[in-house]
Formats: C-alpha cells, sequence, structure tokens
C-alpha cells in the first residue's frame, strides 16, 4: 500500500516542488513575510489584549498613542498587493532566469497601469473625482491579481529579452548603462501589452482588472479556503507529504499560502478597526491550532517519549528534542525516529493533526473561543502565548494544552509498540556486546 501511494505522491511532490510559477508565488510570499511580522507586533502592542492597557499608556504618551503604531502597521498591510508584486515578480525572474530587479520593476509598473486612479466622492457640487489611489486595490482585494500579473509580466519581458529584442550598446560602456538599455523595448512590450489590458477592462461591467479577478477568481477560492474542508485537505496532505520525507507545508503552501495570508490579513484589518473579525480559517488558525511542536503536532509524541518509554533511543531522542518542538522544529523526530516511511506512526501523525483541526474548528464555530485577530506570530512562539496573543483569550491558551494532552493520548499506543521493539532490539545488541568481549584473542601461553 505504501508503495503505491509512493509512486503517486512523490511524482506529484517533485512536479509541485520544481513547478518555477509556484515556486515564485510561494517565495515571493516569504519576501514580505518578515515585513508583516514586524508590523503585527507593533499592531499587537498598540491592541494588547490587556484590561486597562490603552488607558495605562495614554498617562505616559497621551491620548491615541496607539496611532503612532498603528502607522507601521498599515505601512505592511494596507500595501500588502504591492509587497507582493514585488516579491513574486524577483521570485519569478530569479526562477526563469531572467534579471531579478528588472523582473521586480516591470511586475510593479504593470500593477499600476491596470490599477484605477480616480475616486470618486460626494462634493459640494455633487459627485466630483479626485485623481488617487484607493488603497483597497493595494491591500488585500489585489493579492491574486499581484501574482497574475508579476507572472504575465516577467514571462513577457523575459521573453522579448531572450529573442535578442534589445538595444546593443558599444563595448566600453558601463554594465549598468548597458543594462539598462537592454532592458529598455522588453520594458515598453511589457507596459503596451498592459495599457492594452486596462482599455479592455474599462470595456467590459467590471470596469478594471481589480474587480475581474477579485469577483471571478479570488473572492471564490477564499470562500473555498475558508472552509473545515480546506483545512483538513491542508493538514492531512501536509502530513502524508512529511510521511515519505517530503516538507509537506513546502509543497502544500503553494496552493494554500496566498488564499490564508489573505483571510489573516482581513482579519487583522478588521481587528485594527474594531470590527467583528470576519474569519475562522486564517492562517493563525493553521499555525497556532492545528499543528503543536512540526508537522504531525509531534511535540504531544516528545512528551510520551519522554515520560513513558523504556527504549533508550527513543527517551534520549525525547529528551533531546523536547526544546526544539517546544519552538515547532520537529526535524529530529521527523528523520530521527523515525517518522518517515514508519508504518507503525503513519496513524497517529496523520490523526493527530486531523483531530485538532476539527476540535478546533468546532471551538471556533461555536463560539467558544474568539477568531483569530490575524496577528502574524512568530511561528517560533510556544503554545499558551501564542493562543493568548492571537485571540486575546486565556481559554485558546487551555485548548491548546487540552489538544496537546488528546495528542499524546492518541500517540501513546503506537509510541509504545515501536518502544517495545526498539527494547528488544537494545536488548539483543546488548547480548551480542557481552559475547563479543568474551574473546581468546587475548589469551596466551604465558598465562598458562
Amino acid at each position: 500500500m505504501f508503495d503505491r501511494l509512493e509512486k503517486v505522491l512523490m511524482p506529484t511532490a517533485d512536479k509541485l516542488g520544481k513547478n518555477k510559477t509556484l515556486v515564485a508565488i510561494r517565495d515571493g510570499f516569504l519576501i514580505s513575510t518578515p515585513l508583516i511580522i514586524v508590523g503585527s507586533l507593533f499592531l499587537l502592542i498598540a491592541n494588547f489584549p490587556i484590561p486597562g492597557w490603552s488607558e495605562f499608556w495614554a498617562r505616559f504618551f497621551g491620548e491615541g498613542w496607539e496611532s503612532y503604531l498603528s502607522n507601521v502597521a498599515r505601512a505592511t498591510f494596507d500595501v500588502i498587493s504591492l509587497l507582493t508584486v514585488i516579491g513574486v515578480g524577483y521570485s519569478y525572474a530569479r526562477e526563469i532566469e531572467a534579471d531579478k530587479i528588472q523582473g521586480a520593476i516591470v511586475a510593479i509598473v504593470s500593477f499600476i497601469i491596470l490599477m484605477p486612479t480616480s475616486i470618486t466622492y460626494e462634493g459640494a457640487g455633487g459627485i466630483e473625482s479626485l485623481t488617487a489611489i484607493n488603497f483597497s486595490f493595494i491591500g488585500t482585494n489585489g493579492i491574486f491579481l499581484a501574482m497574475v500579473v508579476s507572472i504575465l509580466s516577467v514571462s513577457i519581458f523575459s521573453w522579448a529579452y531572450k529573442k535578442g529584442w534589445t538595444i546593443k550598446m558599444p563595448k566600453g560602456v558601463p554594465p549598468a548603462v548597458a543594462d539598462s538599455f537592454a532592458a529598455l523595448i522588453p520594458s515598453a512590450m511589457v507596459m503596451f501589452v498592459f495599457f492594452l489590458l486596462r482599455i479592455v477592462f474599462e470595456l467590459t461591467p467590471y470596469e478594471s482588472a481589480h474587480n475581474f479577478i477579485y469577483t471571478v477568481l479570488q473572492a471564490p477560492l477564499m470562500g473555498a479556503g475558508n472552509s473545515l474542508g480546506a483545512q483538513i485537505i491542508y493538514v492531512v496532505s501536509s502530513s502524508v507529504f512529511w510521511f515519505f520525507g517530503i516538507n509537506g507545508p513546502a509543497v502544500t503552501n503553494t496552493v494554500f499560502s496566498p488564499i490564508f495570508r489573505t483571510l489573516s490579513i482581513e482579519n487583522l484589518q478588521a481587528f485594527e478597526a474594531g470590527s467583528p473579525l470576519p474569519h475562522i480559517y486564517t492562517g493563525q488558525f493553521v499555525d497556532l491550532f492545528q499543528t503543536f511542536g512540526g508537522g504531525g503536532s509531534t511535540l504531544s509524541l516528545v512528551i510520551i517519549m519522554m515520560l513513558f518509554c523504556k527504549s533508550k533511543r527513543i527517551t534520549q531522542l525525547g529528551k533531546l528534542s523536547i526544546v526544539p518542538g517546544i519552538f515547532g522544529i520537529n526535524e529530529p523526530i521527523i528523520f530521527g525516529l523515525p517518522i518517515v516511511l514508519n508504518p507503525i506512526m503513519i496513524i497517529p501523525f496523520i490523526g493527530v493533526p486531523f483531530m485538532n483541526t476539527v476540535l478546533s474548528a468546532i471551538a471556533f464555530e461555536t463560539g467558544f473561543l474568539p477568531y483569530t485577530n490575524g496577528v502574524a506570530l512568530p511561528w517560533t512562539t510556544p503554545l499558551g502565548f501564542s493562543g493568548y496573543l492571537s485571540t486575546g483569550s486565556l481559554k485558546a491558551s487551555l485548548v491548546q494544552v487540552v489538544l496537546v494532552i488528546l495528542g499524546c493520548i492518541v500517540y501513546y499506543p503506537f509510541i509504545k509498540m515501536l518502544d517495545k521493539t526498539y527494547l528488544k532490539d537494545e536488548q539483543y545488541q546488548s547480548e551480542e556486546d557481552e559475547l563479543e568481549d568474551i574473546s581468546f584473542d587475548n589469551l596466551s601461553m604465558k598465562d598458562l
């Protein structure tokens, strides 16, 4: 059975892992991740979930002190589409061996060409128009268009460049000058294509590419991703890939990460505005309530290994893995126990994250837990702290602890089976070593 699964999954994972478009999208998001995390920390400080927090600091910094911190957060969240188009454009250019900086530049210029640049409002003389960019076009509503524009614009640029449609400067010209002239015609072609696309979209009922992509692609995908079914598919497939030695999230995030990121930022914007949080299944739900200690939620497994196993191999590995596990690092367990291709551990390795997902979903759906606020905590944040900071509720920390305990119960019978096997091997090896110690090689006639 495992051989058949491996034959199906390995080629799929290999194709996804090597697909240049998906890799560029994944890495493009990673480029902006540090900025999102830092911006989230500023927002968390401004809205720390402790009663009287704002009033206490207002004594020192005055009323409205939060706005200074919120400005830093808005510099990342409200322009997330611009960060996305730059990151994906750069990453895709790298993947197809084009000029990375030029790729990022033509991507963002193409994105802005398609963007509506007028805002209508009710003025003293009736409906008036203002030349400006609406933040909704460069926020979460534009993320999917940013990805599409990045891939398309860099593809056109690279195609024209590799065709040789460039201006070649004579030898002796500084490389920076030569490169800029070489990029002139390919860049002009990209800009002309997106100029035509803008005109085409303005003639449609959608009026802009942003409205078209959001209505036709982004909103349906977010609706599908914002569901328990999507979460189960994500966590189960990640665990299955890990079982075969493939970094599961590295594969599944190429598909799901844009959806989870968008849902998280929408919650974060609502949290900042003091509005009701719209989504349950955000990136924080994935990171903080599905798995603890890494893929397979192996923190529960490590605890059982330390406390209830007798095999020296397992107990020592558990002791070595507990600290990394607390901070979400579990490669020592994945490859050291191992989990990879271990038929005894496959059931709990998939089952525990599945259980965590369903029980957490019930806790959020029933209102027992408040929705996650979208704050992008570092993925190494330990449980308990992460639950409280992401929801503002101590009940979330309690739920995390309960899920880890339930995970221990599920893992227990399986790791004990493996423990018995390893213990027998160790006892057999010990007997072999004792026999090897009894040797006639050291005997001499002088001893007689």
